[in-house]
Protein backbone atom coordinates (compact mmCIF):
# COMPACT_ATOMS: atom_id res chain seq x y z
CA UNK A 1 0.00 0.00 0.00
CA UNK A 2 1.09 3.35 -0.62
CA UNK A 3 2.02 5.86 2.07
CA UNK A 4 -1.41 7.49 3.53
CA UNK A 5 -1.75 10.65 1.74
CA UNK A 6 -1.96 13.71 3.69
CA UNK A 7 -5.81 14.58 4.96
CA UNK A 8 -7.07 18.21 4.69
CA UNK A 9 -10.41 19.64 5.90
CA UNK A 10 -12.73 20.84 3.20
CA UNK A 11 -15.91 21.82 2.46
CA UNK A 12 -17.72 20.56 -0.91
CA UNK A 13 -21.53 20.96 -2.41
CA UNK A 14 -24.06 18.30 -1.52
CA UNK A 15 -27.02 18.98 -4.54
CA UNK A 16 -28.75 16.76 -2.70
CA UNK A 17 -30.10 14.88 -5.50
CA UNK A 18 -30.64 11.11 -5.62
CA UNK A 19 -31.21 8.51 -8.20
CA UNK A 20 -34.78 7.29 -9.69
CA UNK A 21 -38.30 8.04 -8.40
CA UNK A 22 -37.06 9.19 -5.12
CA UNK A 23 -36.71 12.29 -5.72
CA UNK A 24 -38.85 15.09 -4.25
CA UNK A 25 -39.94 18.91 -5.38
CA UNK A 26 -37.35 20.37 -3.01
CA UNK A 27 -34.29 17.79 -4.76
CA UNK A 28 -35.53 18.76 -8.16
CA UNK A 29 -35.67 22.62 -8.07
CA UNK A 30 -31.64 21.99 -6.06
CA UNK A 31 -30.80 19.99 -9.16
CA UNK A 32 -31.88 22.53 -11.52
CA UNK A 33 -30.19 25.90 -9.85
CA UNK A 34 -26.97 24.28 -9.78
CA UNK A 35 -27.57 22.67 -13.43
CA UNK A 36 -28.45 26.70 -14.20
CA UNK A 37 -25.76 27.82 -12.66
CA UNK A 38 -23.34 25.88 -14.07
CA UNK A 39 -24.86 26.49 -17.67
CA UNK A 40 -24.52 30.26 -17.06
CA UNK A 41 -20.95 29.71 -15.55
CA UNK A 42 -19.92 27.93 -18.76
CA UNK A 43 -21.44 30.15 -21.52
CA UNK A 44 -20.27 33.70 -19.87
CA UNK A 45 -16.80 32.19 -19.35
CA UNK A 46 -16.89 32.89 -15.29
CA UNK A 47 -15.16 29.49 -14.27
CA UNK A 48 -12.41 29.82 -12.04
CA UNK A 49 -9.30 30.62 -13.95
CA UNK A 50 -7.77 27.35 -13.07
CA UNK A 51 -10.51 25.06 -14.41
CA UNK A 52 -10.69 27.18 -17.12
CA UNK A 53 -7.17 26.72 -17.93
CA UNK A 54 -6.55 23.47 -17.49
CA UNK A 55 -6.02 21.15 -19.60
CA UNK A 56 -9.16 18.33 -19.47
CA UNK A 57 -7.38 15.36 -18.58
CA UNK A 58 -9.65 13.21 -16.32
CA UNK A 59 -11.08 10.14 -17.09
CA UNK A 60 -14.66 9.78 -15.37
CA UNK A 61 -15.56 6.04 -14.89
CA UNK A 62 -18.99 7.04 -13.24
CA UNK A 63 -20.78 8.88 -16.03
CA UNK A 64 -24.64 8.74 -16.76
CA UNK A 65 -26.20 9.25 -20.13
CA UNK A 66 -29.56 9.29 -21.20
CA UNK A 67 -30.19 7.08 -24.42
CA UNK A 68 -33.72 8.25 -25.92
CA UNK A 69 -34.66 4.13 -26.17
CA UNK A 70 -33.82 3.47 -22.53
CA UNK A 71 -35.86 6.64 -21.56
CA UNK A 72 -39.25 5.54 -23.31
CA UNK A 73 -38.80 2.25 -21.60
CA UNK A 74 -38.34 4.08 -18.18
CA UNK A 75 -41.39 6.11 -19.70
CA UNK A 76 -43.29 3.30 -20.24
CA UNK A 77 -42.54 2.04 -16.92
CA UNK A 78 -43.53 5.29 -15.07
CA UNK A 79 -39.78 5.24 -13.91
CA UNK A 80 -38.88 8.47 -15.28
CA UNK A 81 -37.43 11.40 -12.96
CA UNK A 82 -35.31 14.27 -13.47
CA UNK A 83 -32.40 14.36 -13.99
CA UNK A 84 -32.52 10.95 -16.26
CA UNK A 85 -35.27 13.27 -17.92
CA UNK A 86 -33.28 16.59 -18.61
CA UNK A 87 -30.28 14.75 -19.28
CA UNK A 88 -28.47 16.01 -22.76
CA UNK A 89 -25.08 15.49 -24.39
CA UNK A 90 -24.64 19.60 -24.21
CA UNK A 91 -24.76 19.31 -20.37
CA UNK A 92 -22.40 16.57 -20.46
CA UNK A 93 -19.76 17.75 -22.28
CA UNK A 94 -20.42 21.48 -20.77
CA UNK A 95 -19.79 19.90 -17.45
CA UNK A 96 -16.84 17.63 -18.31
CA UNK A 97 -15.32 20.63 -19.73
CA UNK A 98 -15.71 22.62 -16.55
CA UNK A 99 -14.18 19.60 -14.31
CA UNK A 100 -11.54 19.14 -16.36
CA UNK A 101 -12.63 15.67 -17.39
CA UNK A 102 -11.16 14.32 -20.83
CA UNK A 103 -13.29 11.62 -21.17
CA UNK A 104 -16.40 10.05 -19.48
CA UNK A 105 -17.46 5.97 -19.51
CA UNK A 106 -21.07 6.01 -20.06
CA UNK A 107 -23.49 4.09 -18.69
CA UNK A 108 -27.38 4.40 -18.13
CA UNK A 109 -28.10 4.43 -14.25
CA UNK A 110 -30.89 2.81 -11.82
CA UNK A 111 -32.94 0.79 -12.61
CA UNK A 112 -31.27 0.70 -15.99
CA UNK A 113 -33.52 -2.24 -17.52
CA UNK A 114 -35.50 -3.91 -14.62
CA UNK A 115 -39.42 -4.29 -14.80
CA UNK A 116 -39.08 -5.17 -18.86
CA UNK A 117 -39.69 -8.48 -20.53
CA UNK A 118 -36.86 -10.43 -21.78
CA UNK A 119 -37.22 -9.32 -25.20
CA UNK A 120 -38.09 -5.54 -24.59
CA UNK A 121 -34.51 -5.55 -22.23
CA UNK A 122 -33.12 -7.05 -25.61
CA UNK A 123 -34.16 -4.64 -27.85
CA UNK A 124 -33.34 -1.71 -25.43
CA UNK A 125 -29.94 -2.42 -24.43
CA UNK A 126 -28.72 -3.41 -27.81
CA UNK A 127 -30.19 0.12 -29.13
CA UNK A 128 -29.06 2.23 -26.00
CA UNK A 129 -25.36 0.58 -26.40
CA UNK A 130 -25.89 1.42 -30.55
CA UNK A 131 -26.51 4.87 -29.10
CA UNK A 132 -23.60 5.31 -26.57
CA UNK A 133 -21.19 4.30 -29.45
CA UNK A 134 -22.50 6.81 -32.30
CA UNK A 135 -21.95 9.49 -29.42
CA UNK A 136 -18.22 8.13 -29.24
CA UNK A 137 -18.30 8.45 -33.02
CA UNK A 138 -19.71 11.96 -32.84
CA UNK A 139 -17.23 13.40 -29.82
CA UNK A 140 -14.10 10.80 -31.12
CA UNK A 141 -11.79 11.06 -27.61
CA UNK A 142 -14.14 12.11 -25.13
CA UNK A 143 -16.60 8.84 -24.30
CA UNK A 144 -16.18 5.70 -23.52
CA UNK A 145 -18.66 2.79 -23.23
CA UNK A 146 -19.64 0.46 -20.46
CA UNK A 147 -22.11 -1.70 -22.27
CA UNK A 148 -25.95 -2.17 -20.80
CA UNK A 149 -26.83 -5.93 -20.43
CA UNK A 150 -30.10 -7.21 -20.20
CA UNK A 151 -30.44 -8.69 -16.93
CA UNK A 152 -31.51 -10.62 -15.12
CA UNK A 153 -32.04 -12.30 -18.42
CA UNK A 154 -29.01 -14.81 -18.54
CA UNK A 155 -29.27 -16.59 -21.61
CA UNK A 156 -30.05 -13.33 -23.26
CA UNK A 157 -27.21 -10.89 -21.85
CA UNK A 158 -24.73 -13.88 -23.18
CA UNK A 159 -25.56 -12.65 -26.63
CA UNK A 160 -25.88 -9.15 -25.77
CA UNK A 161 -22.25 -9.49 -24.67
CA UNK A 162 -20.97 -10.97 -27.86
CA UNK A 163 -22.60 -8.23 -29.80
CA UNK A 164 -21.54 -5.30 -27.64
CA UNK A 165 -17.60 -6.55 -27.50
CA UNK A 166 -17.71 -8.56 -30.90
CA UNK A 167 -19.46 -5.66 -33.02
CA UNK A 168 -19.58 -2.51 -31.16
CA UNK A 169 -15.95 -2.96 -29.56
CA UNK A 170 -17.45 -1.74 -26.09
CA UNK A 171 -15.12 -1.17 -23.27
CA UNK A 172 -17.00 -3.00 -20.15
CA UNK A 173 -19.94 -3.17 -19.32
CA UNK A 174 -22.20 -1.47 -16.53
CA UNK A 175 -24.33 -3.17 -14.41
CA UNK A 176 -26.53 -2.85 -11.05
CA UNK A 177 -25.40 -4.61 -7.79
CA UNK A 178 -28.70 -6.38 -7.69
CA UNK A 179 -31.39 -7.82 -9.41
CA UNK A 180 -34.82 -8.04 -7.63
CA UNK A 181 -33.95 -10.54 -4.73
CA UNK A 182 -30.63 -12.03 -6.31
CA UNK A 183 -27.33 -10.57 -6.16
CA UNK A 184 -24.35 -10.52 -8.30
CA UNK A 185 -23.15 -13.89 -6.35
CA UNK A 186 -25.60 -15.68 -7.20
CA UNK A 187 -25.09 -18.95 -8.83
CA UNK A 188 -27.74 -18.14 -11.13
CA UNK A 189 -25.48 -15.67 -12.62
CA UNK A 190 -21.98 -17.57 -13.38
CA UNK A 191 -22.62 -17.94 -17.17
CA UNK A 192 -22.51 -14.15 -17.61
CA UNK A 193 -18.80 -14.15 -15.10
CA UNK A 194 -17.82 -17.05 -16.45
CA UNK A 195 -18.11 -15.53 -20.54
CA UNK A 196 -16.38 -11.53 -18.98
CA UNK A 197 -14.01 -13.46 -17.24
CA UNK A 198 -12.95 -15.25 -20.85
CA UNK A 199 -12.80 -12.06 -22.46
CA UNK A 200 -10.73 -10.11 -19.70
CA UNK A 201 -13.52 -7.40 -19.07
CA UNK A 202 -14.51 -4.75 -17.02
CA UNK A 203 -17.81 -4.45 -15.02
CA UNK A 204 -18.51 -1.47 -13.85
CA UNK A 205 -21.33 -1.93 -11.26
CA UNK A 206 -24.16 0.78 -9.70
CA UNK A 207 -25.84 0.38 -7.02
CA UNK A 208 -29.54 -0.02 -7.03
CA UNK A 209 -33.26 -0.85 -4.60
CA UNK A 210 -33.18 -4.07 -4.27
CA UNK A 211 -36.60 -5.53 -3.49
CA UNK A 212 -36.37 -6.31 0.03
CA UNK A 213 -35.33 -2.42 1.28
CA UNK A 214 -37.57 -0.23 -1.19
CA UNK A 215 -39.33 2.25 0.75
CA UNK A 216 -37.65 0.65 4.01
CA UNK A 217 -37.61 3.40 6.13
CA UNK A 218 -40.07 6.16 5.88
CA UNK A 219 -38.85 9.45 4.33
CA UNK A 220 -35.85 7.95 3.71
CA UNK A 221 -34.83 7.92 -0.13
CA UNK A 222 -32.90 4.77 -1.02
CA UNK A 223 -29.92 6.53 -2.16
CA UNK A 224 -29.20 7.63 1.16
CA UNK A 225 -28.50 4.77 2.76
CA UNK A 226 -29.48 1.62 0.72
CA UNK A 227 -27.72 1.74 -2.12
CA UNK A 228 -24.43 2.25 0.02
CA UNK A 229 -25.79 -1.17 1.82
CA UNK A 230 -26.57 -3.08 -1.54
CA UNK A 231 -22.98 -2.64 -3.38
CA UNK A 232 -21.55 -3.80 -0.03
CA UNK A 233 -24.07 -6.87 -0.02
CA UNK A 234 -23.02 -7.49 -3.58
CA UNK A 235 -19.33 -7.09 -2.89
CA UNK A 236 -19.50 -9.77 -0.07
CA UNK A 237 -21.84 -12.00 -2.61
CA UNK A 238 -19.22 -12.18 -4.90
CA UNK A 239 -16.06 -12.95 -2.83
CA UNK A 240 -17.64 -15.71 -0.55
CA UNK A 241 -19.31 -17.67 -3.68
CA UNK A 242 -15.73 -17.68 -4.72
CA UNK A 243 -16.57 -16.20 -7.54
CA UNK A 244 -13.84 -13.09 -6.90
CA UNK A 245 -11.05 -16.32 -6.71
CA UNK A 246 -12.61 -18.05 -9.74
CA UNK A 247 -12.97 -15.46 -12.12
CA UNK A 248 -9.50 -13.27 -11.34
CA UNK A 249 -9.61 -11.67 -14.87
CA UNK A 250 -12.90 -9.90 -14.19
CA UNK A 251 -12.06 -6.12 -13.62
CA UNK A 252 -14.67 -5.10 -10.96
CA UNK A 253 -15.78 -1.72 -10.58
CA UNK A 254 -17.72 -0.71 -6.88
CA UNK A 255 -19.39 2.46 -7.37
CA UNK A 256 -19.16 5.35 -4.61
CA UNK A 257 -16.12 3.74 -2.91
CA UNK A 258 -17.41 0.46 -2.36
CA UNK A 259 -20.49 1.63 -0.41
CA UNK A 260 -20.70 1.10 3.46
CA UNK A 261 -17.76 -1.99 2.71
CA UNK A 262 -15.29 0.21 5.09
CA UNK A 263 -17.57 0.18 7.72
CA UNK A 264 -18.01 -3.37 7.89
CA UNK A 265 -14.42 -4.14 6.59
CA UNK A 266 -14.17 -6.33 9.98
CA UNK A 267 -17.33 -8.33 9.14
CA UNK A 268 -15.99 -9.11 6.34
CA UNK A 269 -12.13 -10.27 7.39
CA UNK A 270 -12.90 -11.60 10.77
CA UNK A 271 -16.51 -12.41 11.52
CA UNK A 272 -17.44 -14.05 8.18
CA UNK A 273 -14.58 -16.01 9.16
CA UNK A 274 -15.44 -17.46 12.31
CA UNK A 275 -18.49 -19.76 12.00
CA UNK A 276 -20.43 -21.48 9.01
CA UNK A 277 -20.42 -21.48 6.16
CA UNK A 278 -17.24 -19.64 5.78
CA UNK A 279 -15.25 -21.11 8.46
CA UNK A 280 -12.21 -22.77 7.45
CA UNK A 281 -13.30 -21.95 3.57
CA UNK A 282 -11.81 -18.27 3.60
CA UNK A 283 -9.03 -16.78 5.13
CA UNK A 284 -8.61 -13.09 6.22
CA UNK A 285 -5.67 -13.03 3.44
CA UNK A 286 -8.06 -14.40 0.54
CA UNK A 287 -10.87 -12.20 1.63
CA UNK A 288 -8.45 -9.33 1.98
CA UNK A 289 -6.70 -9.86 -1.31
CA UNK A 290 -9.91 -9.57 -3.16
CA UNK A 291 -10.98 -6.85 -1.94
CA UNK A 292 -7.56 -4.75 -2.63
CA UNK A 293 -8.02 -5.98 -6.19
CA UNK A 294 -11.03 -4.75 -6.75
CA UNK A 295 -11.58 -0.93 -7.97
CA UNK A 296 -13.73 1.62 -6.33
CA UNK A 297 -14.89 4.91 -7.11
CA UNK A 298 -15.23 8.25 -6.23
CA UNK A 299 -18.47 8.95 -6.77
CA UNK A 300 -20.10 10.94 -4.13
CA UNK A 301 -16.98 10.74 -1.77
CA UNK A 302 -15.16 13.71 -1.87
CA UNK A 303 -14.70 14.11 1.93
CA UNK A 304 -11.51 13.28 4.13
CA UNK A 305 -13.47 10.81 6.27
CA UNK A 306 -14.53 8.49 3.13
CA UNK A 307 -11.33 8.85 1.39
CA UNK A 308 -9.61 7.86 4.48
CA UNK A 309 -10.92 4.91 5.12
CA UNK A 310 -11.00 3.21 1.48
CA UNK A 311 -7.25 4.82 1.12
CA UNK A 312 -6.48 2.63 4.38
CA UNK A 313 -8.27 -0.29 2.62
CA UNK A 314 -7.10 -0.74 -0.71
CA UNK A 315 -3.88 0.99 -2.52
CA UNK A 316 -4.12 4.02 -4.31
CA UNK A 317 -3.63 1.87 -7.52
CA UNK A 318 -7.47 0.47 -7.27
CA UNK A 319 -9.30 4.10 -6.79
CA UNK A 320 -10.56 5.38 -10.22
CA UNK A 321 -11.98 8.97 -10.97
CA UNK A 322 -15.78 9.05 -10.59
CA UNK A 323 -18.56 11.90 -10.85
CA UNK A 324 -21.85 10.21 -10.77
CA UNK A 325 -23.06 13.20 -13.04
CA UNK A 326 -25.53 13.93 -13.62
CA UNK A 327 -26.34 14.06 -9.62
CA UNK A 328 -22.90 15.12 -8.95
CA UNK A 329 -20.67 18.13 -10.61
CA UNK A 330 -17.39 17.00 -11.52
CA UNK A 331 -15.92 20.39 -10.73
CA UNK A 332 -17.32 19.66 -7.00
CA UNK A 333 -14.67 17.34 -6.84
CA UNK A 334 -11.64 18.88 -7.84
CA UNK A 335 -10.71 20.57 -4.83
CA UNK A 336 -11.32 17.95 -2.57
CA UNK A 337 -9.47 15.29 -3.95
CA UNK A 338 -6.29 17.73 -4.78
CA UNK A 339 -6.66 18.43 -0.83
CA UNK A 340 -6.38 14.89 -0.10
CA UNK A 341 -4.23 12.81 -2.38
CA UNK A 342 -0.71 13.61 -2.81
CA UNK A 343 0.28 14.89 -6.32
CA UNK A 344 1.56 11.74 -7.92
CA UNK A 345 -1.38 9.15 -6.44
CA UNK A 346 -3.88 12.28 -7.71
CA UNK A 347 -2.62 11.59 -11.13
CA UNK A 348 -2.77 8.12 -10.60
CA UNK A 349 -6.78 8.72 -9.06
CA UNK A 350 -7.88 11.18 -12.34
CA UNK A 351 -6.80 8.91 -15.08
CA UNK A 352 -3.38 6.18 -15.36
CA UNK A 353 -5.79 3.86 -13.24
CA UNK A 354 -8.38 4.31 -15.80
CA UNK A 355 -5.90 3.81 -18.35
CA UNK A 356 -4.97 -0.14 -17.37
CA UNK A 357 -8.46 -0.78 -17.97
CA UNK A 358 -9.41 1.18 -21.04
CA UNK A 359 -5.76 1.58 -22.67
CA UNK A 360 -7.28 2.75 -25.94
CA UNK A 361 -7.15 6.22 -24.71
CA UNK A 362 -3.72 6.27 -23.77
CA UNK A 363 -2.69 8.51 -26.69
CA UNK A 364 -6.45 10.62 -26.26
Amino acid sequence: MTDMPSRRRFSFCDCGLSHGPGLNRRDLLAGGVATLALGAAVTSGFIPKAAAQAKPHRIDVHHHITPPAWLDALKSMKKDTPPVTNWSVQKTIEDMDAGGVAIAMTSPTTPQLQGLDAATAVRVARESNEWAKKLEGDHPGRFGTWAMLPLPHVDESLKAIEYAFDTLKVDGVGIMTSYGDKWLGYQEFEPVWQELNRRKATVYTHPTGANCCVNLVRNVDEAYIEFGTDTTRSIFTIIFSGFAEKYPDINWIWSHGGGSITAFYERFTVQALMRPPYKDKFTRDRVEKQIRRFYYDTAAIPNDVTLSALAKMVPVSQILYGTDFPYRRAAEYTKPLAGFFKAEDLKAVDRENALRLVPRFKTA
